[in-house]
C-alpha cells in the first residue's frame, strides 16, 4: 500500500509540475512514432483513445513528428497547440524549439545570463 501512494504521489508531483491539474485528462499521444496512452497536460494527450492515436500513425491524421522536426537527438512529442510539437531536448547537450542550439558552457556567460533549462546536468 505504502509503494502504491508514494508512486501515485511520484506521478502526481510530474504532471503537477509539467501543467495546472485542471488542464490534465487520461488519453493518448504520439511520441517518437509510437503511440503511448498515460495520464497528462491536455495539450500533449491530445488522443482521446489507442486506436484514434493509431489511426493518426496510419495517415488518417498528420503527424506533426514525423519525420522528426528536433535535432541531435531530440524526442519530439505531439501537442494539439500550434507548432504541433515540442522537442524534449533534456540530456543532448542543445536547446531551443528543434534542440538546434548548443548549450553553453555554465559559468561563462556571467551571473546576469540566463541558462536554459534544458542544459542543467544533475
Amino acid at each position: 500500500m505504502w509503494f502504491k501512494l508514494m508512486l501515485l504521489f511520484i506521478l502526481g508531483l510530474e504532471v503537477c509540475l509539467a501543467c495546472d491539474m485542471d488542464q490534465t485528462k487520461e488519453g493518448c499521444r504520439i511520441k517518437n512514432g509510437v503511440c503511448s496512452c498515460g495520464f497528462g497536460c491536455i495539450s500533449e494527450y491530445r488522443y482521446d483513445s489507442m486506436a484514434e492515436c493509431n489511426s493518426a500513425l496510419k495517415g488518417k491524421r498528420r503527424d506533426s513528428c514525423y519525420p522528426s522536426p528536433c535535432m541531435n537527438g531530440g524526442s519530439c512529442i505531439q501537442i494539439s497547440q500550434k507548432p504541433y510539437f515540442i522537442c524534449r531536448c533534456d540530456g543532448t547537450g542543445f536547446f531551443g524549439q528543434r534542440c538546434h542550439r548548443a548549450c553553453p558552457i555554465q559559468g561563462a556567460g556571467g551571473v546576469t545570463s540566463i541558462f536554459p533549462y534544458e542544459c542543467i546536468v544533475i
